[in-house]
């Protein structure tokens, strides 16, 4: 019998007991808000809105966490809580980790040369779920994030803390049957877009008040604030903007390396899709592609972008 059904609802209330525990106080960010790091993020995302340039710039509102992050070298200090809590599901078998969802609320502008503290607390830890991934625990932090002691947002983010199914045949072995992809979180803002993709349509956002084109889905335009408006289908055509080769963490479901691409549409605007059609270590930026959409399952429909020109 494992561990997690031994302790059942003690561990339930071990892991409660860390609900309003304190992740952090008034920790500062390891950089000021800068202007090259807006920039990086503008480039990346796309986004030429003139409020992020010039000398009374702001910050994209959501880079809001991106000013807290610890970078590869982590943040100085003590173990806190949250990774108390983390150490103590991993140790009860629960190894396996997916965000699911973050919610961020802006009420300050951050402007280049602002110093960041943070405060973060353990909000909830949810009664053990089972979900088409395994069974475990859906953990939420907020973050308050402020200047001086101005408070600029909250960044709120959960995660699942799980441990995979594991399914058996009647002789007690486990089946060769690749595991089952996991899904896209679907909600309000984008799922015009997947119900799109499930017909082999890949809609792409625009502004009806400034005609801007915007992906992913967002509730308003980046470049006017306009809350209205439609789609447009896009072509199909792309070419490869930027990429990576995932070959860690190792996940059943994937078949690790393959490369996964930032592919600029004809229309404009970027969208992440894995690229096939050529082997993971031909891909190379300005290459063509074409989008496809390949079937899963029964019901995942995943666009990717086949490469259009015959590699060596």
């Amino acid at each position: 019998m494992s561990h997690e059904v031994e302790a059942g609802d003690e561990f339930g209330e071990r892991l409660k007991a860390y609900e309003g525990r304190s992740a952090a106080v008034a920790r500062p960010g390891k950089d000021p808000v800068n202007a090259p790091m807006i920039r990086h993020w503008c480039e990346a995302m796309g986004d030429t809105n003139p409020a992020y340039e010039g000398p009374d710039a702001i910050a994209p509102p959501t880079m809001l966490q991106a000013w807290t992050m610890a970078g590869l070298s982590g943040h100085t200090g003590r173990a806190h809580a949250y990774e108390e809590l983390l150490t103590l599901l991993d140790e009860a078998g629960f190894t396996s980790v997916v965000a699911t969802d973050c919610e961020q609320e802006y009420l300050r502008p951050l402007r280049p040369g602002d110093e960041i503290t943070f405060d973060s607390v353990i909000e909830t830890v949810s009664e053990k779920k089972t979900t088409k991934l395994g069974t475990g625990y859906f953990v939420t932090t907020r973050m308050d994030v402020r200047v001086g002691a101005d408070l600029a947002g909250t960044h709120r983010f959960r995660i699942l803390k799980y441990a995979p199914l594991r399914q058996t045949d009647q002789s007690g072995r486990r089946p060769r049957k690749k595991p089952a992809r996991p899904r896209p979180v679907v909600n309000r803002d984008n799922a015009g877009f997947w119900e799109g993709v499930q017909r082999h349509s890949l809609l792409i956002q625009r502004c009806t008040g400034c005609g801007t084109l915007r992906h992913p889905w967002l509730p308003g335009c980046n470049a006017c604030g306009g809350l209205d408006w439609d789609t447009v289908e896009a072509s199909g055509e792309g070419a490869v903007y930027s990429y990576v080769v995932m070959h860690h963490p190792p996940f059943p479901a994937f078949d690790p390396p393959y490369a996964v691409g930032l592919i600029e549409l004809a229309e404009g605007v970027r969208m992440i899709s894995n690229v096939v059609g050529v082997p993971y270590d031909k891909v190379r930026i300005g290459m063509p592609v074409r989008l496809e959409f390949q079937a899963h399952d029964d019901e995942l429909v995943l666009p990717v972008s086949r490469a259009r020109e015959e590699v060596a």
